[in-house]
């Protein structure tokens, strides 16, 4: 097994201040949590995408972390467990894409929808109070609720990584981290 090198903990940790600084601004934000962001979760995405699931898992995880302390949402110790570090660190999943054709894009895929399962479990079990008030199911309910912004968010983020320009500048940028 590889060791983690200094040189991928400092360009993780550019990409976590990356995710964490456009995380803050928020395109649109829901009334009970949850917001469309400039591009946060790529930046986290990218490390999994750079050095494979075990840097990726482990950034995305701090990530999570670091986005409870800036914006808790406390409830109970599962729902911190599901919302912050499961949730968040789902987005480590793109390393399992990091040596694939068109692993980037595979890799965002996967990346959202295992984030937006622990959303997901998490709008159900938690939250699914909430659903009497609109005339749905809980699991409905959790679906059509986080669906909203982590999949507008996510159709956006898959619309400008596929720009010719901007997939030639993250393969550049791959090129320079993984040297």
């Amino acid at each position: 097994m590889k060791k983690i090198t200094a040189k991928q903990i400092v360009c993780s940790a550019a990409a976590i201040a990356l995710a964490t600084v456009t995380s803050m601004i928020k395109l649109f934000h829901m009334p009970m949590g949850g917001s469309v962001t400039l591009l946060s979760m790529l930046f986290i995405v990218l490390i999994g995408y750079w050095y494979g699931p075990k840097v990726g898992i482990t950034a995305a995880v701090a990530y999570g972390l670091i986005q409870f302390v800036l914006e808790p949402a406390f409830y109970t110790i599962p729902q911190i467990l599901i919302d912050y570090p499961l949730a968040f660190g789902a987005l480590g999943l793109s390393g399992f894409f990091h040596e694939k054709k068109h692993g980037l894009v595979l890799g965002y895929i996967t990346s959202l929808l295992g984030r937006y399962f622990f959303t997901f479990l998490s709008g159900m079990v938690f939250f699914g109070t909430y659903a009497a008030d609109y005339g749905m199911s809980a699991p409905v309910y959790s679906l059509v609720y986080n669906g909203s912004y982590l999949l507008t968010e996510g159709v956006i983020t898959i619309f400008i990584i596929m720009l010719p320009p901007v997939q030639n500048a993250l393969s550049r940028i791959k090129q320079m981290v993984t040297e």
